[in-house]
């Protein structure tokens, strides 16, 4: 992980260097990035719209590209394994181990390499600026954002399902080892406050609006008042 950061810091720093005026200068367009997903058979698909600087987001799209492709080359992974192996020699008594370690983290760190997208990491690192997300698809959009929604509020209404959460917090704090007791008493004292607080979220705010998964402005407030009407007669 520290080695991908160091390749791609460098070349975030060349194009922080290159682009410091052009930030400034340069003119603003938009680009959207489609994203899938299926959610109760239905497949919705997602239209993440990003305002691009023309120089800046573009430099660091097209310089981040030609980095991973760099680091995705069959020689290029084999040199940084010979180096790193040439590394381990130095450390005399911990060679072994360190020849070991290389040869275990080496391929999960190329594989990781593999799943970076230009576009992602542009964002990631604000030369890229994400500017809302609109859902494209049927008119049955709205109703089935609204339809979870409906379905979360009256999971975290229901005792089991709170107990469940409970319970799942409580296993991870067995994973902080010397502070899992702490943890342990942080989940029983806030836990049902922080569900609760969920719950009132989800019936107070209209996530389906914030989120454009509704048309029009009037769409949008039919469907918001649908939404609390329904869930009021769920309560």
């Amino acid at each position: 992980m520290e080695l991908k950061i160091g390749f791609l810091s460098l070349f975030m720093l060349a194009i922080s260097w290159m682009g410091s005026d052009a930030r400034q200068l340069a003119a603003s367009d938009m680009t959207s990035i489609p994203i899938e997903y299926k959610y109760l058979g239905e497949e919705i698909k997602i239209h993440v719209a990003v305002e691009k600087n023309n120089q800046v987001c573009t430099l660091c799209e097209e310089y981040v590209g030609e980095a991973l492709s760099f680091l995705r080359d069959n020689k290029t992974q084999m040199d940084i394994v010979a180096t790193l192996h040439k590394a381990c020699s130095k450390l005399q008594s911990l060679e072994e181990q360190c020849a070991m370690l290389v040869d275990t983290y080496a391929s999960a760190f190329f594989s990781e390499i593999a799943t970076i997208q230009p576009e992602e990491f542009c964002q990631k690192v604000n030369l890229c600026r994400m500017k809302y997300v609109s859902l494209h698809r049927s008119n049955k959009t709205c109703e089935l954002c609204h339809q979870v929604m409906i379905e979360v509020i009256t999971k975290l209404k229901d005792p089991d399902t709170q107990f469940e959460i409970i319970e799942i917090l409580l296993k991870q704090c067995n994973k902080v080892e010397n502070y899992a007791q702490e943890c342990k008493r942080l989940v029983f004292q806030y836990g049902p406050l922080i569900l609760a607080s969920g719950e009132k979220f989800f019936e107070t705010n209209d996530v389906c609006s914030v989120i454009h998964a509704c048309g029009s402005a009037k769409t949008e407030a039919s469907a918001s008042a649908e939404f609390a009407e329904t869930t009021l007669a769920d309560a």
